[in-house]
């Protein structure tokens, strides 16, 4: 698949199992972190299991984080909202029973935009410090302020009753 990004960082993504209470579902999932890098570890290690809240943690794969030049205005807004974060598509498997790491964005539209999708589990989680300061030299390098022009309204179209049409 061809992209346009012009960088693509690597990260881990963990992911916390809790049994439900529910009778509905028998667990609940949720992205917990995602890390820098790859370990060798392979999708789906657990990494720890929590007796007594009956919670376990397992490293769910790798994912590509994607920085486009067309999106620094959203990363920029990301990095000064005080506590930047990713957002994490997990989707069902075919059974049903669990997930499968989908995708990792540091884009806030695009992750908004992730959450009205099917039933994909999307949750933000903490942006690392290592990779905020790789998109942060992103944006410094790639953002281009673009001034807003107010498009202005066609004085004949909209006496013609064609509001929203560009006649000329």
């Amino acid at each position: 698949m061809r992209t346009t990004a012009l960088a693509r960082i690597a990260v881990g993504v963990v992911v916390e199992r809790r049994k439900s209470r529910s009778s509905w579902a028998n667990f609940l999932w949720r992205p917990v972190s995602v890390f820098v890098g790859s370990p060798s570890a392979a999708p789906w290690t657990p990494l720890g299991t929590e007796t007594e809240t009956e919670t376990t943690a397992f490293y769910a794969g790798q994912a590509i984080v994607e920085l486009h030049r067309t999106e620094t205005a959203n990363y920029r807004d990301n990095l000064a909202s005080g506590s930047p974060a990713l957002w994490v598509v997990l989707r069902p498997t075919a059974s049903g029973a669990s997930y499968e790491l989908a995708a990792v964005t540091a884009d806030p539209a695009e992750g908004e935009g992730l959450t009205e999708a099917g039933n994909n589990l999307v949750d933000q989680v903490s942006m690392p410090r290592e990779l905020a300061e790789i998109v942060r030299r992103f944006v410094a390098e790639h953002h281009v302020d673009r001034p807003f022009i107010k498009r202005k309204r066609d004085s004949q179209a909209l006496a013609h009753g064609m509001e929203g049409t560009n006649c000329g």
